[in-house]
């Protein structure tokens, strides 16, 4: 499981610049990111406030805060001094969608699960081999995912995807035995929970 906490159909927010830094014109900005070592190779960046356009900027220079590694510093190319600094606080700094990085096969990102439909998947379901099934063996849905939960760190476990359901919420552990399939494109994710799963999460 990886991938930045915001995303738009074209854009992907990677970090937002939270105030100056030292007196050259550096910006340290939070990391939206689990792949910030890239950044010190890109050339180019894009940034955007208030979710407007983004426009391209000119990068110097990145590296990470050695102090606070969820702190990335940006040194943009024409920004050199505190006041130029200042001007671009809040800014989100993007790419393009088609420049994310290409995760390994398992592996999503947070923002691709996010909205996706959560079917579930009876074990008559998936045993049917005949495509006149009866209304009670078709999939069901049972809702939308709104965030996914991480354990802390260095706490062992599973991902849960948290699903608004018309019953309340349910968290549904992000496991290969539980979510059959997961269809990021289709924005579908079939699930076969254990008995008692939902009537024990829902509120």
């Amino acid at each position: 499981m990886s991938g930045s906490r915001q995303t738009t159909e074209r854009w992907v927010q990677v970090a937002k610049i939270v105030r100056p830094r030292g007196n050259k014109g550096e910006v340290a900005a939070e990391l939206l990111t689990d792949f910030p070592e890239r950044l010190s190779s890109l050339k180019c960046i894009y940034l955007s406030k208030d979710a407007g356009e983004p426009s391209r900027a000119s990068l110097q220079s990145f590296w990470i805060d050695r102090n606070h590694p969820g702190i990335g510093v940006f040194h943009f190319e024409g920004c050199g001094s505190i006041s130029e600094a200042e001007a671009l606080r809040g800014m989100g700094v993007l790419l393009p969608i088609e420049e994310r990085v290409q995760l390994p096969a398992g592996q999503y990102f947070v923002t691709d699960l996010m909205g996706c439909t959560v079917f579930e998947v009876t074990k008559f379901t998936a045993e049917l081999e005949s495509p006149a099934c009866a209304a009670g063996d078709v999939p069901q849905a049972l809702g939308t995912v709104r965030d996914v939960f991480f354990p802390g760190e260095e706490v062992a476990g599973t991902p849960l995807l948290q699903v608004e359901t018309p019953g309340g919420e349910v968290l549904i552990p992000l496991a290969a035995g539980i979510c059959t399939r997961i269809d990021v494109a289709g924005r579908r994710i079939e699930v076969r929970l254990p008995e008692g799963l939902t009537d024990l999460d829902a509120t």
